[in-house]
């Protein structure tokens, strides 16, 4: 009987997948239990110590001779360091509810160097969403995320903690302001125009993607739109997949003013009659300028139905020192 070479690719294609997705779910089921033994191992000494009024501070005897014997019991992976983790784990996760099994024990070790609750927290909290990797973890704490999220948003809704997942549909926590590109590594006092903006832009588009968050799509740069005898570009256009709407991006490396807005208003009224389709949301416009004048962009937007957003960029972050200063002066407002 000769074989069809249709139903036979179609029988390996069916075989790769149920391989394939027999093979996530172990690693889903190994990490899982990974992550509830290291768990239990770390609550384990902390009951023991309270039982006992030990002390485990790094370096201390009990740590030492628990790593000593562990290891002569089941080998490697149970050095001091880690069962210090391991403890630490269990002291800022004391309900295993709050371990999320979408991250790995990596992931736990680099979060876990981060001292203060509410920071921890919150990067925990993006790492689920967001599905980074433990590299872009380690990325986004250098960045100072948190820092620039903090001093964008009010202090309570940044460290109120997520109870379940939410796929976020508020404009407010979707658009950022400022949005910093410090991974154009644009020379400091380098004057800059918009074309080589959009440039460094487009050759660092993954990144700025990152930036942008999650949901975002890229659709095309000049995006050219014609009304009879009149021709428009605009400059970066992506389809944000969450919200399901256009997003229109103009460049601006000036302080905005009130025609930049008029203009975003006809690109927008163009899309959500020629562009959009069927299931499309009305387009969502940014302004992204070195420079605004909130009251300009108060006066200039009144009456205007579009969802229109003017937004600052930074091609530098501040000093770590300076973030961290604002930072803990917000926190300790009265």
């Amino acid at each position: 009987m000769k074989l069809s070479v249709t139903n036979y690719k179609k029988l390996i294609k069916e075989i790769g997948q149920s391989i394939q997705k027999a093979r996530t779910n172990a690693a889903r089921t190994v990490n899982t239990e990974l992550l509830k033994a290291n768990w239990e191992i770390g609550k384990h000494i902390v009951e023991y110590e309270q039982h006992g009024n030990e002390r485990a501070e790094y370096g201390s005897e009990l740590l030492a001779k628990i790593a000593k014997d562990l290891t002569i019991r089941f080998g490697k992976g149970f050095s001091r360091r880690n069962v210090l983790d391991m403890r630490r784990f269990y002291t800022t996760h004391e309900k295993w509810q709050t371990v999320s099994a979408k991250l790995s024990w990596s992931h736990y070790i680099e979060l876990m160097s981060i001292t203060q609750d509410d920071v921890r927290k919150f990067y925990e909290q993006e790492s689920v969403k967001q599905n980074w990797s433990v590299r872009e973890l380690e990325k986004r704490k250098d960045s100072l995320l948190f820092e620039r999220v903090f001093l964008g948003k009010k202090k309570k809704p940044v460290l109120k903690p997520a109870k379940r997942k939410i796929v976020t549909t508020n404009l407010t926590d979707i658009i950022k302001d400022p949005y910093v590109l410090d991974f154009l590594n644009i020379e400091h006092k380098k004057k800059i125009t918009e074309k080589h903006l959009e440039q460094k832009i487009i050759d660092n588009l993954q990144l700025f993607l990152l930036e942008l968050g999650k949901g975002f799509a890229f659709i095309g740069r000049q995006y050219r739109i014609s009304l009879r005898n009149n021709h428009f570009k605009i400059d970066l256009v992506f389809y944000h997949r969450i919200l399901k709407c256009f997003v229109l991006i103009d460049l601006k490396a000036r302080k905005v003013k009130h025609n930049d807005i008029g203009q975003m208003n006809l690109y927008l009224n163009y899309f959500k009659t020629e562009e959009n389709t069927r299931g499309d949301n009305e387009p969502i416009g940014i302004i992204l300028s070195a420079e605004k004048d909130e009251v300009l962009v108060e006066y200039a937007m009144g009456g205007i139905s579009n969802k229109i957003f003017v937004s600052q960029y930074q091609l530098y972050l501040p000093k770590k020192e300076v973030l961290q200063q604002k930072v803990n002066a917000l926190i300790h407002q009265k």
